[in-house]
Formats: C-alpha cells, sequence, structure tokens
C-alpha cells in the first residue's frame, strides 16, 4: 500500500501547510521553513525531555514491531518545546505519512471528514492545539479515534441517510499548550499522554551548538552558553536568538558569534541574563506599579500591558511562574520579591497577612 508523504508545512499548495501557518500568525513563513530545517531528523539527534523521548520509542518499536498503528498520543506544554518536532520523528520512525492541520482549521464536521478519509493505514494525523476544536468537531472525532470509522450524512430533512465509512488504523497525535481546557471525553481516548518541561540551559546550548553547525554559522562555546541561557527554556526561542545574533556578526563583526558580540546583541535585542524580554518586564512593572504588587485579575492585567489575555496566559505566564517571578493565586497574579529585584523596585508592605505569607 503506498504511504503518505510527509507535509512540509513550507508547501503553500497543500491545504494543510496553508492551514498550519494559521496557528502562529506573528511567524513570517521562512521563520516556519528555517524551524523546519533546524528539526532533528531522528530520536537520537533530539536533545532533552529524556524521559518523554525514551518512553515514545519504546512505544513506537513496539507499535512498528507488531505492525500495529501506535496509539493515539497526546503532547502537552508550552509553546516551542518540540510537540511538532516529536510527531515529524513518529512519523519518521514508523515509516508513515503525516498529514497535519490545526485545530482553527477544521471548522466544520466535513473539513475533519475530508483529512480522515484521505489517511493511509497507520498514519500519523497531527492536530495542533486540539483544545480549540469546536464542541461538534470533537464529538464527531470520538468513534473516528475508538471505533476508527465515521458518519456521512447524505441528504436533509427526514430523507437523510447515513453513510458509514471505515477509516484505516490512523494513529492521532494532539499537542496541546492547555490540558485544563481539553474535555474529559476528548483526553480520556488519548493512550499516550506526553508532557513536555522547559529545557535546562545546559540542554539549550547544545541545541544552539547543533542549529549553528547546520546553519554554518561559526560561534564559541560561550556563546552557545549564552544563548542557552536567556532562551527562556525553549529551543524555538534559541534557535531565534541565534538567527539575529548571527545578523549582528555579520553586520558589525567578523562573521563569528563570540561571547561578548552575544551579550551586546541580545541585550540590544531587549533579552537580558535571565532571558525576560520588555514584554515580561513590561508585564511585572505593571502588576508592582499600577496594582501595588497584586493581585490583579488577567483581563485587567491584559489591558494593563495591550496584550490578549490568551497570549499572556499561554506565552509569558508559564515562564515567569516556573522562575518564580509571578504567582497565579485564586485572586489574581501577584509579583514575588525576585521580580521586585530583578527590576530594581522597592517591595510595597502586603495590605493583609494572607498575602504577607506568600513573600
Amino acid at each position: 500500500m503506498s504511504r503518505k508523504r510527509h507535509v512540509d508545512a513550507a508547501q503553500p499548495s497543500r491545504p494543510d501547510a496553508r492551514r498550519s501557518e494559521e496557528l502562529r500568525p506573528g511567524r513570517a513563513p521562512h521563520e516556519e521553513a528555517l524551524d523546519a530545517a533546524l528539526r532533528p531528523r531522528s530520536f537520537q539527534e533530539y536533545v532533552g525531555q529524556r524521559q518523554v523521548v525514551d518512553n515514545l520509542q519504546v512505544f513506537v518499536e513496539a507499535a512498528r514491531r507488531r505492525g500495529e498503528a501506535l496509539d493515539h498520543v497526546l503532547f502537552c506544554g508550552p509553546p516551542g518545546l518540540g510537540k511538532t518536532t516529536l510527531a515529524h520523528l513518529v512519523a519518521s520512525a514508523l515509516g508513515v505519512g503525516l498529514r497535519m492541520v490545526g485545530a482553527p482549521a477544521i471548522d466544520h464536521k466535513g473539513t475533519l471528514a475530508s483529512y480522515l478519509t484521505g489517511l493511509t493505514e497507520r498514519d500519523v494525523f497531527f492536530i495542533d492545539e486540539i483544545h480549540r476544536l469546536p464542541p461538534v468537531v470533537e464529538e464527531y472525532l470520538y468513534p473516528a479515534m475508538e471505533d476508527y470509522r465515521i458518519e456521512v450524512p447524505l441528504g436533509d430533512g427526514p430523507a437523510a441517510q447515513l453513510i458509514h465509512i471505515s477509516l484505516p488504523r490512523f494513529t492521532l497525535a494532539g499537542a496541546t499548550t492547555r490540558t485544563g481546557l481539553l474535555t474529559s471525553p476528548l483526553r480520556d481516548r488519548f493512550g499516550i499522554v506526553l508532557r513536555l518541561e522547559y529545557y535546562s540551559p545546559a540542554e539549550l546550548a547544545e541545541i544552539v551548538r547543533r542549529s549553528a553547525l547546520r546553519l554554518q554559522i561559526p560561534i564559541t562555546e560561550e556563546a552557545c552558553e549564552e544563548i542557552g541561557r536567556r532562551a527562556r527554556g525553549t529551543p524555538r526561542i534559541a534557535n531565534r536568538l541565534l538567527r539575529r545574533v548571527r545578523d549582528f556578526a555579520e553586520v558589525e563583526g567578523d562573521g563569528q558569534i563570540g561571547g561578548r558580540l552575544t551579550q551586546d546583541a541580545l541585550g540590544r535585542l531587549g533579552v537580558d541574563p535571565l532571558g525576560l524580554d520588555q514584554m515580561d518586564r513590561a508585564l511585572l512593572r505593571a502588576v508592582i506599579e499600577r496594582f501595588d504588587g497584586g493581585p490583579v485579575g488577567l483581563e485587567a492585567l491584559a489591558a494593563a500591558v495591550a496584550e490578549e489575555p490568551d497570549t499572556l496566559q499561554d506565552v509569558y505566564e508559564p515562564y515567569l511562574i516556573q522562575e518564580g517571578f509571578l504567582l497565579r493565586t485564586p485572586r489574581g497574579r501577584m509579583a514575588t520579591r525576585r521580580a521586585h529585584e530583578h527590576l530594581g523596585l522597592p517591595m510595597r508592605q502586603a495590605q493583609d497577612p494572607a498575602q504577607q505569607k506568600l513573600f
């Protein structure tokens, strides 16, 4: 049986490729293509997430030996940690095709049916931001995941008929940055649930080293470590910073990326030694200066920094909370002592004993 070819996100002629660009509207197509070029080509090349990768290799190898489709797998975690990359590696290790689509692009059941009926045996069907599926589409997905069948209505009204279509046994790979928004019926249908964590600076330095080698960029060990420390625990950010520092090296230097040049370039980009950028600092300043250190609600904070609430919650807050700059309490967001010290702002006296205990 013929296999589907892997989808290349840089090919605009494929409908799923066009839709994949809708997932991150702030990223240019050439940035997507560069990220794809820097992805590891095998599990052995993958840096970090060792427990996730080791377990996934076992599951993939077991399915391959049995000649079966891998059980449905859900990747959870903040953006940029490698969920899409792992889906590529799963399909490559199984020797099957990969189809990719963003959940917002599946706006009705017919769209989902067109993707499912285009799969072949054991293919991997990757849905990014799967928590954003419309409820009616999500319910239509249940029998496809469990029984590998869908129902297609023919006609309208009382005379309409349901045609049952059998599907090949496929693997649904879902990715989500907000596991809490997944409904229990959908989450329970995934046989493999893997959560990705932020990377250590040493792991990010290794990723920068490998990316520089692939892009043929001369770089020192000191520069790799500096970028790794400031990449917010995220490989996508590390690769982006590497490309921007390369620009400074080519225009204002001799083309080689050294430690001093890296520090200067990242400083000009607004990335401080702890990896916080201008929006991170603006967010913390708003909590401290406009709301007396908190607590403050998400909507009010978003209005204060002129950013969408979902962007704050999905992109900025996870790292700030992970690094101890921000607290998320039942009453709202609060800045920690570390945030005050990092910004050089005085600590205000807590208004009540409960708030005082948080610090």
